[in-house]
């Protein structure tokens, strides 16, 4: 455990070099960095009244190649970014974690109580217990311990704030109990086990991965246990382009059957075929079965199935470019998985709310904008919610105004992928 004032002198040294990795070189947004620990760190002693703890941030994440192939065991190209939740915490001698967390009510988790909470579902004491349990279960050690989060991943934003929070709890545990042990792929299948099991949520693993293990990296989810992970070496902040994420603004909270619908009509194909996924088939097995399909399971989930075989070699093509240095072929594939998505997956809008097209029109906006320069698609599970443009320098501010004249002076986020994944900060 390190001195609380210790850690504020690091924190506030003129030359961090960690903060420089993890929030980049702008002055303004480090002098912001240092605050936003100094405040937690406060409000932390103020709560536990201790003066020794361990600092802690887990990165939201983007999803930057392969929309809805993950769910058919496919491949996705992901990163983790600038935006992250960050946590001061200290081990207690208890058996007892207890929560205190900006803009949300303090709970308390008992460590040899891992059975479910019926009452705890949706909530986040039910993420808490259920990685406790995940990681009982795979031979860890959990203790008690009093922590502080600041939420910086905003809820509903695309970036997987639920995700970043699950990992930033098992890395914290890995590092109080563990001697940091436990892998970063393991400690996201732990994620996605509570998730599942304990918060509710049937999610898929790409999410947790991408916190979890950091950097930009390719997943292939052959094995959904035992996902293949890839670290790409690209540096993204050199190539004079921003990676902004702009939420349109729209609720997610009627949308549950568009989103269901993906993943069950890709299958549908699969399963008309004699498999169970669409990882399984070949575009030429779809082509030649096309007239048995139509009948069995009507043209939407054929155009689904196209967009999943054409993204998931999309990605694999998007991995050689970036390791060429070939950044103008990888944008040009941006570009084209957002109209597949547009054209085949048809998750912009939901049909059965013509009148909200805000993802589309937010395409639109960047397709005047940015015309052959940059890139832009649909971000996460699509229909509402948010957008991803890469943006050259060059046009940053045009693009930036535009976009919150339309959605709001929030709602864009200019980030950068950043290398590390959920960890304890190392001074």
């Amino acid at each position: 455990m390190a001195e609380l004032n210790y850690l504020l002198d690091r924190i506030n040294d003129g030359d961090n070099k960690l903060f420089r990795s993890l929030y980049g070189e702008d002055l303004l947004e480090l002098k912001m960095q240092a605050d936003n620990y100094t405040n937690l760190i406060t409000r932390f002693k103020s709560t536990f009244g201790k003066d020794d703890a361990e600092l802690f941030s887990s990165p939201g994440r983007t999803e930057i190649g392969g929309n809805h192939t993950d769910h058919n065991m496919g491949r996705v190209l992901a990163g983790s970014v600038s935006l992250d939740n960050i946590a001061v915490a200290s081990r207690n001698n208890s058996d007892i974690i207890r929560v205190e967390s900006s803009g949300y009510p303090s709970f308390e988790v008992d460590v040899t109580d891992t059975a479910p909470k019926e009452d705890e579902r949706f909530q986040s004491a039910s993420l808490v217990r259920g990685i406790v349990a995940g990681l009982k279960k795979a031979g860890y050690s959990c203790g008690g311990f009093d922590v502080s989060i600041e939420g910086r991943v905003p809820k509903g934003s695309g970036l997987s704030s639920s995700a970043s929070f699950e990992v930033l709890i098992g890395a914290i545990i890995n590092a109080l109990f563990n001697g940091s042990k436990l892998d970063p792929v393991q400690n996201a299948i732990i994620g996605q086990y509570a998730e599942n099991n304990y918060f509710g949520k049937p999610c898929g693993l790409m999410d947790q991965t991408a916190c979890a293990v950091g950097g930009l990296i390719a997943i292939d989810f052959k094995d959904p246990g035992s996902p293949l992970v890839k670290k790409i070496d690209f540096d993204f902040t050199s190539t004079g382009y921003s990676l902004v994420i702009t939420d349109t603004g729209d609720d997610h909270a009627d949308l549950h059957n568009d989103y269901a619908s993906l993943p069950a009509e890709m299958k549908s194909v699969a399963e008309a075929l004699g498999a169970k996924v669409l990882r399984e088939v070949t575009l030429k097995d779809i082509i030649r079965a096309l007239p048995e399909l139509r009948a069995k399971t009507g043209d939407r989930a054929i155009l689904r199935a196209y967009h999943y075989q054409g993204d998931n070699l999309r990605v694999e093509d998007q991995v050689k470019a970036l390791e060429k240095g070939d950044f103008e072929s990888f944008l040009r594939m941006v570009t084209e998985s957002g109209y597949s998505s547009f054209m085949y997956n048809q998750n912009i809008y939901s049909p059965r709310m013509i009148e909200r097209q805000s993802v589309a029109l937010s395409l639109a906006l960047s397709e005047m904008i940015l015309k052959v320069k940059g890139a832009w698609r649909v971000h996460g599970g699509g229909f509402a919610g948010t957008i991803q443009a890469f943006v050259p320098g060059e046009l940053l501010d045009e693009y930036l105004y535009n976009m919150q004249q339309v959605f709001g002076k929030d709602s864009c986020h200019n980030l950068f992928i950043r290398k590390e994944g959920a960890m304890k900060l190392q001074f």
